[in-house]
């Protein structure tokens, strides 16, 4: 019987607690860092959710600022009015204040992943100014290129835009993503294509962070599938500085001592939803999520 597939992400943060480096970090917290681990690889077939089951994930959180980002969304107050204040402490005015962005609104994020990702290389200027029409949509040339063109090796959705670092709140974490279209076989012709993703992280908060990126890339493709006519087939993530915060590593001890549960399923309330901006929240059916209580982690800003 093959292990399952959550031990990857818990024997990283065993090997981060026994032999990480000591680090000092931009949150003044510290950290445990390990550079470059193996990558993890997660089965999204079968319509899988790799949804961590250690520990209840904030699944509604994790689907609404995919939605926002793919929505091109870069005001936190959207976020935070439903009752998902992720992104509050980056979007406090004395946090943009601190870099040298105290001219915005509070919340006022920048141009961050959702403006890459739908308007690359527009200009930016404040997170209420309609960009439609400018800038790369990188997102929509993915969809187009996975349907039309499904060998190009260029199918890439980029967060990182060094021209736009110093007016984002902050820089993405994972920040570069590419698709991969396996085709079916030549005497399967009938078979729909499958759709794989690779994810690079450069900063990857083992505790927090993670368990989301997991969560919200695996929906991504799964909607990406959805809208290309193509079948979800597998989650790569590559992580640069893979790191635990100091504050977290009792808690992480409650995690590793817990075993898996079943990953649970993706059902769509409405299938054959053809555009990446008609998703609602509503069309997320996850279904047998059995998880671990809830452990509390503080966030580092």
């Amino acid at each position: 019987m093959s292990a399952h597939e959550e031990k990857q992400y818990l024997d990283l943060i065993r090997r981060v607690l026994d032999t990480g480096a000591p680090r000092p970090d931009r949150t003044g917290t510290g950290t445990l860092s390990l550079f470059a681990p193996p990558s993890l690889r997660f089965s999204l077939a079968n319509n899988i959710l790799p949804l961590l089951t250690t520990k209840r994930t904030f699944l509604r959180g994790i689907i609404e600022e995919l939605l926002w980002f793919v929505r091109g969304a870069t005001d936190s107050t959207l976020l935070a009015a439903k009752g998902v204040k992720i992104w509050d402490g980056n979007g406090a005015h004395a946090f943009l204040a601190a870099r040298g962005l105290g001219h915005r609104r509070e919340g006022d994020l920048g141009p961050v992943y959702g403006f890459q990702w739908r308007h690359f290389g527009a200009q930016y200027v404040d997170c209420e100014t309609d960009y439609t029409g400018q800038g790369v949509d990188q997102l929509r040339e993915c969809i187009r290129k996975i349907k039309e063109d499904p060998t190009d090796r260029r199918i890439i959705l980029s967060a990182w835009n060094p021209a736009d670092i110093p007016q984002m709140a902050l820089p993405p974490c994972h920040l570069l993503c590419q698709f991969y279209v396996h085709l079916p076989p030549a005497d399967a012709p009938a078979e729909k294509p499958k759709l794989s993703c690779l994810m690079y992280q450069r900063s990857a908060d083992l505790g927090l962070g993670i368990p989301f990126n997991i969560a919200s890339y695996a929906l991504l493709t799964h909607m990406l599938a959805q809208v290309t006519g193509t079948t979800a087939h597998e989650l790569v993530i590559q992580l640069g500085d893979a790191h635990v915060y100091r504050d977290h590593v009792d808690a992480l001890e409650v995690q590793l001592a817990r075993e898996p549960k079943p990953f649970p399923t993706l059902r769509w309330a409405r299938e054959g939803i053809d555009d990446i901006e008609a998703y609602e929240y509503s069309d997320f059916v996850v279904e047998g999520y059995q998880c671990h209580p809830s452990i509390a982690m503080k966030m580092s800003v």
